[in-house]
């Protein structure tokens, strides 16, 4: 493959890439960095400050965290108030509080309020593994799209999270960020700049465009395009790492170019990346589209390898899936 951008194992093991580094420390690390320069930082918790990495920042500034306990939508009642003093609240919990038992708190609370409420959502998708169905989030980002003028963002790897993360907090508005809390080796160099709703392409094709967004299937996308050159396919990657708001011009760009885009995501088939893509695409620029997620099912128990294969979040089934897409372009087939 022909990379763009310089992945940060260059091919080769390093440090990194043999231990990569959980993401939840690095979440935790660049919190307590912002804190360090900027007493506006704090951080609250629906007691899991250790399941999410934040109790180190707990050590570091014990009268900038709050413990709420397990009570998310009050969590998010307090996140808005402290960001009427002028405060920027960074409130955490699983993508399943979040989303679905603190919704309404932070649509009304937060979003509607015009309040500056910096939520986090960690084990997204397959991700909360062995926590299971109740757990499995795989509708948070289609719940949060609804919300107006918010921003939704979901890191790759270490390297986008740290980029990305003084953005949200300094960008003015209520966000979400939906963070895999467990070990992702780095996919790119630790020069590598990044900017909220700009996509980043990981490598160039002209045949077909893979838009995956999250840890797990960007890293899932970027082996499915090797694969794919093995058959001749040239396959361009891109690492939307914000949903909403959504790099247009970019997917615009992408279907100018291939004709063919299939989205990847950790999530529901519909009403989350792939849905935003598709409404890029149908407004602007219609080419064949197929979306590799969830469809239509509920979580379940099990370890992230077998449920990754039990949903289809797999480089085999992407691949199998943009053989089914060439093959309609190829026919002309919408």
């Amino acid at each position: 493959m022909n990379y763009k951008t310089t992945r940060a194992d260059g091919g080769v093991a390093n440090a990194a890439a043999v231990n990569p580094p959980e993401m939840r420390e690095v979440y935790a690390r660049e919190l307590s960095r912002m804190a360090e320069e900027d007493e506006r930082i704090v951080v609250l918790d629906a007691d899991l400050m250790r399941a999410n990495g934040t109790a180190t920042f707990r050590e570091r500034f014990p009268e900038r965290h709050i413990d709420v306990g397990v009570a998310e939508a009050n969590m998010i009642g307090v996140a808005a108030g402290l960001s009427t003093l002028g405060l920027i609240p960074f409130p955490g919990t699983f993508t399943c509080f979040a989303a679905r038992r603190a919704f309404d708190q932070f649509f009304i609370s937060a979003n509607y309020a015009r309040q500056n409420v910096k939520l986090t959502g960690t084990d997204p998708g397959v991700a909360a593994a062995y926590n299971g169905g109740t757990h499995m989030s795989f509708e948070d980002i289609g719940l949060m799209r609804t919300i107006p003028r918010i921003v939704i963002c979901e890191p790759s790897d270490p390297v986008s999270l740290a980029a990305l993360l003084p953005q949200i907090a300094y960008r003015r508005g209520s966000s979400y960020l939906r963070l895999h809390r467990k070990p992702i080796a780095p996919l790119y160099a630790q020069s590598e700049d990044f900017e909220i709703g700009k996509g980043k392409v990981i490598s160039e094709g002209n045949d077909l465009t893979i838009i995956g967004t999250g840890a797990i299937m960007v890293a899932e996308a970027i082996r499915a395009a090797e694969l794919l050159a093995g058959y001749g396919v040239s396959t361009r990657v891109i690492d939307m790492h914000t949903i909403k708001p959504i790099d247009e011009q970019l997917v615009i760009d992408a279907a100018r170019r291939t004709g063919a885009i299939l989205t990847a995501e950790n999530h529901q088939a519909s009403t989350g990346l792939g849905s935003a893509v598709a409404e890029v695409l149908t407004e602007h620029f219609p080419v064949l589209q197929t979306r590799v997620g969830v469809q239509e099912e509920f979580g379940e128990v099990g370890t992230q390898e077998y449920l990754q294969k039990r949903f289809g979040l797999t480089a085999d089934n992407i691949v199998e899936r943009a053989h089914q897409l060439l093959a309609r372009k190829a026919a002309r087939v919408l």
